[in-house]
């Protein structure tokens, strides 16, 4: 395994304030993030996983989810049929990154297709098995994460047909090693993941003030669309549409689906004066996301902070964090999390629902679920996958609240990015503790 020297452009980016990179040094850090994965986390990963040869085999416009966060920079997507190859022998610490293609795969894998000795692409994919001999051949076939699931069955059955008798009996699902792969945060990541958090809050608390927001004018849907052209403006991308929602003291009652569907006061409700505002947001920035929500309150004439009541409501969601995160524990299932969280919940009277999910490459990332608005009681499949260290999650969850006030029961919607090692749970980027007022 191989060491890397990194540039300073990171560094650089940090001291000017969060500054986004531009996309030349961009791709500068993937491509080292990716070299660094490739050469020093992927064999470890596979040692650990009992897996000697990982065949990833895709598609260009139908990739396999993995193959896209091996590609280089510069690869917007595969070309023609993509053959990646990793081996690794624990034992003589022989490692090989083979592309079993026309072309190598950045400066990483390179073209290990002979086309005079072998036309045929899968006939050069067999001599690479024969000739290291693997006693485990992972493919992506997964029953539970979609992320690990990405050999489709044309690809599958071809190789299946082509590959040795003797070699077919071999082939296993690759699905522990791909979510490790997917899951683990590198060091170097983990460097400029707190950037990603800051930018994204930055984001939300200018949406959330009176720069953007007049009260009596501004629809739920101006401010959406709002955030949405702020995260193109700043040069990010998402990997949802944001939403924002409206709780204010009337007669319209909480509903969860509603709430996660985005139809809740059908996205056009003017925000008023005493609104608690709530806003799910995300980014994508170095290949990494986030996944925040947070709360605001729209000051009335003369007020200079938000009720006590809707303050105390927030105090509470707080707690539910605590209680969620003091669970966690390396091996632990994402359900037995769930189960022990609510217990505690409910021993303290918190009316708590919990979906709490991994983050990183993906949004809903590979890991073990923890729970899911409409699965209280546990998610079969990746709610029994287990809480491994070295991986980052959306603490996502609601507390109901009673405000007597308003006669009825609100729900404090929170979510913030949170990583999990051997000194435990930390916030990448803080928390929410106060309510964003706006019109201060």
């Amino acid at each position: 395994m191989k060491k890397l020297i990194f540039t300073g452009l990171l560094f650089l980016c940090v001291q000017l304030n969060a500054q986004v990179l531009p996309l030349r040094q961009q791709a500068t850090v993937i491509d080292e993030v990716l070299s660094d994965r490739l050469n020093n986390l992927l064999p470890l990963l596979m040692e650990k996983n009992g897996i000697d040869m990982w065949v990833l085999i895709t598609r260009e416009y139908n990739e396999d989810p993995i193959v896209k966060t091996m590609l280089p920079a510069t690869w917007i997507s595969a070309r023609r049929r993509t053959i990646l190859v990793f081996y690794y022998n624990p034992q003589t610490k022989t490692y090989k990154k083979l592309a079993v293609a026309r072309y190598s795969v950045g400066n990483e894998i390179k073209a290990a297709w002979d086309m005079k000795a072998h036309p045929d692409q899968w006939d050069a994919l067999t001599a690479i098995v024969t000739q290291y001999q693997p006693k485990k051949i992972g493919i992506n076939t997964s029953t539970d994460f979609g992320h690990a699931d990405g050999l489709d069955h044309t690809e599958y059955e071809t190789f299946k047909q082509k590959i040795p008798a003797s070699y077919q009996s071999k082939l296993v699902s690759s699905e522990p090693l791909a979510v490790a792969w997917l899951e683990t945060r590198t060091e170097r990541e983990m460097q400029f993941y707190p950037q990603l958090i800051k930018m994204s809050k930055d984001i939300i608390a200018k949406g959330f003030s009176s720069k953007v927001i007049t009260p009596g004018i501004t629809t739920t849907e101006d401010l959406v669309w709002w955030y949405r052209q702020e995260i193109i403006k700043r040069g990010f991308t998402t990997w949802f549409h944001p939403s924002v929602e409206i709780q204010r003291n009337d007669s319209v009652a909480f509903d969860h689906l509603t709430a996660f569907t985005s139809k809740g006061y059908n996205g056009k409700d003017i925000i008023m004066q005493g609104d608690l505002l709530h806003v799910d947001f995300g980014i994508t920035y170095l290949r990494l996301n986030t996944d925040i929500q947070e709360h605001a309150y729209v000051l009335k004439p003369n007020e200079t902070n938000a009720p006590l009541y809707l303050q105390k409501a927030l105090e509470t969601g707080n707690r539910l964090q605590d209680i969620l995160t003091s669970q966690f524990q390396e091996n632990k299932t994402g359900n037995q999390i769930l189960a022990s969280a609510l217990a505690q919940a409910k021993k303290e009277n918190i009316n708590a629902t919990i979906y709490t999910h991994p983050i990183g490459f993906h949004g809903h990332a590979a890991g073990p679920a923890i729970g899911m608005w409409d699965m209280q009681e546990g998610v079969p499949g990746t709610g029994d996958f287990p809480m491994h260290l070295k991986t980052a999650y959306s603490i996502e969850l609601n507390a109901a609240v009673e405000i007597k006030e308003w006669k009825k029961t609100i729900r404090i919607m929170l979510e913030q990015d949170g990583y999990f090692d051997e000194n435990g749970f930390r916030y990448i980027g803080g928390r929410q503790t106060k309510l964003h007022l706006v019109g201060k």
